[in-house]
This record gives C-alpha cells, sequence and structure tokens, in this order.
C-alpha cells in the first residue's frame, strides 16, 4: 500500500526526468503499481482512511511520484454533482498523450498544490480548457476520450509529472496571479 512516506518531495531527480514509456503486455509489476497508486487516491478521499493512514488528499498520483521513472499515472476526480457518487473521471493511464487541445485556456481559482510540494505556492496555473486524451488501460486496451475543465487540468497535471515538470513552473514569476483575456477559472 502507498502512503505518503512512499511519495518523494520536490529536489528528488526522479521528479525532474522524462519518464520512459511502458511496453505492453504490462509487467505484473506495472500493473500492481498502477491498482497501489489508484488505491491511495481512494483512501486519500475517504475521510476515515485518509485521517487514520495519514494521506493528503489527492485526485492523481504519477510514477514519477513514487519514485518510478515510468509513464504511469491514476487520476480520480470525484463528480461535481453532490447527487452522485459516480466520479467524474477514474482510471489508471499507462503512456498517456494529449492529442489535441482547445486553443481556451483555464485555471484552478485557488491554485494547485501537489502532494510531492509540501508548500503552497500562490499563482495561476495555465492550461488547456479542453484536451483529447489517448492512453492504455491495464488491459493494453488503447482508449481515446474528451475532458474538460476540472478534470482536464487534473490530467495535465499528471502529464507533467510524466515529463518532469511540476505545477509551479507554469505560474508567472513576475506577476503570478496575471491571467490573459478569456481564461476560464474554474472555482
Amino acid at each position: 500500500m502507498i502512503t505518503m512516506d512512499d511519495i518523494i518531495r520536490e529536489g528528488r531527480p526522479t521528479l525532474r526526468k522524462v519518464a520512459e514509456e511502458v511496453t505492453f503486455p504490462l509487467s505484473d509489476e506495472d500493473k500492481k503499481l498502477g491498482k497501489e497508486m489508484m488505491e491511495f487516491l481512494e483512501n486519500s478521499q475517504d475521510p476515515q482512511k485518509a485521517e487514520e493512514l495519514q494521506l493528503r488528499g489527492g485526485v492523481g498520483l504519477a510514477a514519477p511520484q513514487v519514485d518510478v521513472g515510468k509513464r504511469i499515472t491514476a487520476v480520480l476526480v470525484p463528480s461535481m454533482d453532490p447527487d452522485s457518487d459516480e466520479p467524474e473521471f477514474k482510471d489508471v493511464l499507462y503512456n498517456p498523450k494529449i492529442l489535441s487541445h482547445s486553443v481556451q485556456q483555464a485555471c484552478m481559482g485557488e491554485g494547485e498544490g501537489c502532494l510531492s510540494v509540501d508548500r503552497d505556492v500562490a499563482g495561476y496555473v495555465v492550461r488547456q480548457a479542453r484536451i483529447t486524451l489517448r492512453y492504455y488501460n491495464a488491459e493494453g486496451e488503447k482508449k481515446k476520450i474528451r475532458l474538460k475543465n476540472y478534470p482536464a487540468v487534473v490530467v495535465q497535471h499528471e502529464l507533467d509529472h510524466l515529463n518532469g515538470v511540476l505545477f509551479y513552473d507554469h505560474i508567472n514569476e513576475d506577476n503570478p496571479f496575471a491571467l490573459n483575456e478569456g481564461v476560464l477559472v474554474i472555482e
């Protein structure tokens, strides 16, 4: 089981390296890692388990964050509908790639955080508002989906981890809260 002790923090070299693609059929090790990363997200979003295991809440976890340089990430975006238990988006992504994106940009109104960054970094992280994503699941099936707004932001954050990029690399150093016209601010 992955805990906060397994998540490496900024300053560790794996977080700044481009991760390697996985090969199919997946090794048992790669399948197990994907399952454990998803289990961490599920536990971190369960208030009781999160407290018991001392987990910070997360919606995404990339393999480089557990010191594994492979293109694997788990994403669990809870439903925005208070009446639904179905997540907005949930899957383990192997070799994910953004095929296309919107011209419109978006950012989170409260900024972004990261399980590998133990400090608040103020500022807008501007990303694409909509993306078309291709990835493979644990069975090696090719998936293609369109995501918008919050789920799109989460996936872009996780894909950055696979490319050695941290969220604060996107923040304007001179003016952290500067936004171009037309950027969608997601609250």
